[in-house]
């Protein structure tokens, strides 16, 4: 975490971490995504479920399912013969919590 008492500078920081935080919020910029992560928050879902809640085919969400969990945003497990996808962790809830906080700051 970046300590604001005591800011790092540029040396303090790998240059190949900092490209990776690019690639990272690059999956964020995109709504569909987005949108696929905030219907996460707090529950599991099927592509089913997703798909119907977001008004949205199956096809396209399983295409963004898979970049969100090659990028380790999101964890699944199987129940039967479906696919039930989750947040990976707290810290992907803690980057839209912060995101819409920032925007809501506007």
């Amino acid at each position: 975490m970046i300590n604001q008492d005591n800011p790092s500078t540029l040396d303090d920081v790998d240059e190949n971490m900092l490209c990776e935080l690019a690639e990272l919020f690059k999956i964020f910029g995109d709504s569909t995504r987005c949108r696929i992560l905030y219907a996460l928050l707090g529950k599991e879902m099927s592509v089913t479920e997703i798909s119907d809640s977001l008004g949205m085919t199956q096809p396209a969400i399983s295409q963004q399912l898979r970049v969100l969990k090659s990028n380790g945003l999101l964890k699944f497990r199987r129940d039967g013969k479906s696919i039930i996808y989750s947040l990976a962790d707290e810290h992907v809830n803690q980057i839209l919590s912060i995101g819409l906080e920032h925007l809501g700051d506007r």
